[in-house]
């Protein structure tokens, strides 16, 4: 489907295109206009421009020649590999080209034929920070001597790939702006997918083959399921850019991923018995030349291993076209960087595996005032950090695996005025108290679950396998006080309640007045239980922990079939009266009627030890017994600002 779309700069393509029908006069943007200014703004043109329709460039100017295809784009006189590069893999994916190209049957234009409906006007959709733009361009394009001086298909009189880049140098604000990117961003603004970087030197796929293998799976699975995949090879310096490597492969440019498979060797008959298989992935050069010459290339010698049958299944063609086959392995230790844009499924009506996604906007705003100050920095900035905007969800499963999005809104807008550049973001996720509804103020019984890497990326992602609880997510910038606003993405297996933690403390009610208002807060860890032998029984238990409090009762889950178990249950209770006592008790879940096996009281005063101790089980009433004990941290404060 086709998603809803804002017009940008409110500008409406159909009723724009009426009123040039009408008029009988071809549109022209006045939000682009067709000068120097939409170009360049640091740099000298590289020739003579001449802004030109595509009916002055070519006799039969159409939007698609037989279809789209990746082989479509050649890259022009403008450093956006990295843009080429993902409209080659947008091409792949008709579910997906479709909605940046919205009826593009009804956008062809045939001007011999229905010459009363020619208009000039074209219309793409983008996603942009959280919803999908509808840009309006004109046809008038940029040439030097009759030529397109950008991205053009290598079929004279198809344009479709030179209108879609004026449309996003359009929203980028000129061309120029479109110099140097990540390909994952363009990916990112044509699905609305989440972007996941992948550092292959970090992770040593090169040498460790299980850890490659396991790559591998995981790029197949994201391109059966329609992730967009591209890859480069970080340039050890400016003047390493653009340089090609001894197997012709070039540094600091973008190569689409075109195919993921994994290939028969031999005869296909007995390749099916031998089960022999080779990991492969095609590639794709913007430039439609320059291919990799090492093993697997076009012509080489290895392909004899490969069944005719199986090579016309690959599609495999010998020639200069920018396309080619690698071995996984080459792949893995010649490229050092993979971008991947997963499609996440969040549609109930599927029959693969859905997703429940929950979003949020919010923004890095500094203030002097430390309780209204939202830019704190990252964590090495122990005394701001917490100052930063902080989001709470929940995991209800015993086990989940949660994908985070932190992206920063694009800076690119402003490379005019001398700026654009993106800040370096991140974020910190803690394990905090199951009945967390407050902000935290000071770390003391926290985990610190996870971080993800730093990096002056417009958007950051995290793919972690959480156990059940609550947990806080703090989205960052790495420096304190940059301000800029940003959109925070979580998906999760079942509903996380996903919501922003804006007050600091309990709001002073009419009951809070009658009943009194809470004097100060208390914290609390169990983090395990040990020993807990029950009388008249052999073996282990089926135990969990009850922490109540004021009324307030917090239960773990159970452990089963143990003696020593290991809970890290944490607990928070805003105290209207330190007298009241805090307790811990430790059951046995049975079938019929839970068994209690002990309890431990607690004053758990400002003035009491906050060091862990290890403390033993009493019985409930007066001269009961009871065997084991438990290992806990508490930590309580007169001020409702200080945990």
């Amino acid at each position: 489907m086709v998603p809803a779309a804002k017009p940008f700069k409110d500008q409406k393509y159909h009723e724009l295109k009426k009123q040039c029908i009408q008029s009988r006069q071809l549109f022209e943007d006045p939000e682009f206009p067709a000068k120097d200014e939409s170009l360049f703004f640091s740099r000298p043109l590289p020739g003579k421009v001449q802004w030109k329709r595509p009916k002055e460039i070519c006799e039969d100017p159409r939007l698609f020649v037989d279809g789209i295809s990746s082989h479509d784009l050649h890259q022009g006189k403008l450093g956006n590999c990295w843009f080429v590069a993902a409209c080659s893999c947008l091409a792949l994916r008709p579910s997906l080209w479709t909605k940046v190209i919205p009826k593009a049957k009804e956008q062809e234009w045939d001007p011999r034929k229905r010459p009363e409906c020619y208009a000039g006007i074209f219309h793409f959709r983008f996603w942009c920070f959280g919803e999908w733009l509808d840009v309006v361009v004109d046809d008038l394009l940029p040439t030097i001597h009759g030529e397109l001086i950008f991205c053009h298909s290598n079929v004279q009189n198809e344009f479709w790939s030179a209108l879609l880049e004026k449309a996003y140098a359009k929203l980028a604000g000129c061309y120029e702006a479109l110099d140097g990117g990540s390909t994952v961003d363009a990916l990112v603004d044509f699905t609305g997918g989440l972007a996941e970087s992948i550092d292959l030197r970090k992770g040593r796929y090169g040498e460790h083959i299980t850890e490659q293998t396991k790559l591998f799976e995981d790029i197949l699975k994201a391109h059966r399921r329609g992730g967009l995949i591209s890859c480069s090879i970080l340039p050890l310096s400016p003047t390493d850019r653009e340089v090609e490597t001894a197997h012709g492969l070039v540094k600091g440019h973008a190569y689409s991923v075109t195919d993921v498979r994994k290939v028969r060797l031999g005869d296909r008959l007995l390749a099916i018995f031998r089960a022999e298989k080779l990991f492969m992935v095609r590639m794709r050069n913007p430039w439609g030349r320059r291919e990799w010459s090492g093993p697997w290339s076009d012509d080489s010698e290895e392909w004899q291993r490969v069944s005719r049958a199986e090579r016309a299944n690959l599609g495999l063609t010998v020639a200069d076209d920018g396309e080619f086959w690698m071995a996984f392995e080459d792949w893995c230790s010649h490229f050092t960087d993979v971008d991947i844009c997963h499609n996440v499924n969040t549609s109930v009506f599927s029959l693969r595996k859905t997703w429940e996604q929950a979003v949020a906007r919010g923004a890095w705003v500094p203030h002097q005032e430390p309780l209204h100050n939202r830019a704190g920095g990252c964590f090495n900035n122990r005394d701001t950090f917490l100052q930063n905007p902080q989001y709470v969800f929940d995991i209800k499963k015993a086990e989940d695996q949660v994908l985070i999005s932190l992206q920063q809104r694009d800076q690119r807008i402003h490379r005019k005025e001398g700026c654009g550049d993106n800040f370096t973001i991140g974020f910190s996720l803690f394990k905090v108290e199951e009945n967390r509804r407050f902000r935290i103020h000071h770390m003391h019984i926290q985990e610190h679950t996870s971080t993800s890497t730093y990096a002056d990326t417009r958007a950051m992602f995290l793919r972690k396998l959480l156990p059940r609880g609550r947990y806080v997510l703090i989205p960052t910038t790495f420096q304190p006080g940059d301000a800029s606003d940003f959109l925070l993405r979580l998906f999760t297996d079942g509903p996380a309640c996903f919501q922003e933690l804006k007050l600091d403390k309990p709001k002073v009610t009419c009951r809070s007045l009658l009943c009194g208002f809470p004097r100060g807060v208390t914290q609390l860890v169990v983090r395990s239980a040990g020993g807990l032998v029950p009388r008249g029984q052999a073996g282990g238990v089926d135990p969990y922990v009850v922490i109540q409090c004021g009324g307030e009762r917090i239960r773990s889950t159970v452990q089963r079939n143990t003696v020593d178990a290991v809970f890290n249950t944490q607990a928070v209770f805003y105290r209207k009266d330190f007298k009241d006592p805090l307790v811990v008790q430790v059951w046995n879940s049975k079938l019929l009627c839970d068994q209690l096996l002990g309890q431990v009281v607690l004053v758990a005063t400002p003035d009491a030890p906050r060091d862990q101790q290890t403390l033993p089980l009493q019985g409930k009433g007066q001269g009961q017994a009871a065997s084991g004990h438990v290992t806990l941290r508490v930590v309580s404060s007169d001020s409702l600002l200080e945990l």
